[in-house]
């Protein structure tokens, strides 16, 4: 499992791409779900299935499930991970909700949305399922953009790293990073994280300001008010420890 980490580390690092002439005059850029979380949340928990397949993305193989024609979204991912030990990692649906959360916490944009929902007697994450995307390892790698889309790119690795490094995703592979027509990326698959870890899946050669700014202001009263239904307080305190052992590699960083 290091080696694959560290595979997917050196990938991803090769992402930054030095900076052209042309800059974008939009780098937050807004996903499907921007504005309209409380709905597709809403929707997501109570929305009646017309029928359901099995897919093949990420570890777990998510069933995608559809809903009828005319609401807010067209079909979602479910799967039920009780809390426990799978293939020799600790795995939970409850670590998908968590870190769905923490994004929302964050403004970070990048996790669609999910919710608990309860399907034929078990309990699992519902995930909005987002159109339009192709996953890095779909694409053989880490893809170049065009000169026109670097700043926004840039900007999305060095966050989507920072985050992954704060919620402990041990299970960065590439089928987990998905990318849009505007060179946005999109997280899913964080069943893995949010464990007691203290491990730094990537290193952080550039920060965002900004985001870092919030994850600084992050406190136990808060994360233990937002993230106890889901995380138990080890795991909890965890978060913040990973960002202090964060914030000693940002110290170090040239300036």
């Amino acid at each position: 499992m290091t080696t694959i980490i560290r595979l997917v580390s050196w990938c991803l690092a090769l992402a930054l791409v030095a900076p052209g002439q042309a800059q974008p005059t939009n780098t937050r850029g807004e996903r499907p779900w921007t504005g309209r979380t409380a709905e597709i949340e809403a929707y997501l928990r109570t929305a009646p299935i017309v029928r359901t397949e099995r897919t093949d993305r990420g570890v777990t193989r998510p069933v995608r499930a559809y809903f009828a024609p005319g609401g807010p979204i067209g079909s979602m991912t479910w799967k039920a991970l009780p809390p426990g030990m799978s293939g020799g990692f600790f795995e939970s649906y409850k670590s998908e909700i968590a870190a769905y959360e923490i994004d929302k916490m964050l403004d970070l944009g990048m996790v669609p949305p999910k919710v608990e929902r309860r399907i034929d007697g078990d309990l699992g994450v519902a995930v909005m399922w987002v159109d339009g995307v192709k996953s890095f390892a779909a694409l053989g790698g880490a893809p170049k953009p065009p000169p026109q889309k670097v700043a926004i790119w840039n900007r999305e690795i060095m966050r989507a790293k920072m985050f992954h490094n704060l919620i402990g995703d041990i299970d960065p592979n590439l089928g987990n990073w998905l990318i849009d027509p505007e060179w946005r990326v999109t997280l899913i698959d964080q069943s893995r994280a949010l464990t007691t870890t203290t491990q730094l899946v990537h290193e952080m050669r550039q920060i965002d300001q900004p985001l870092w700014t919030r994850m600084r202001a992050l406190t136990l009263d808060g994360l233990t008010r937002d993230l106890s239904q889901w995380l138990g307080p080890r795991e909890i305190r965890a978060i913040l420890e990973r960002r202090d052992l964060m914030q000693k590699k940002i110290d170090r960083l040239p300036r």
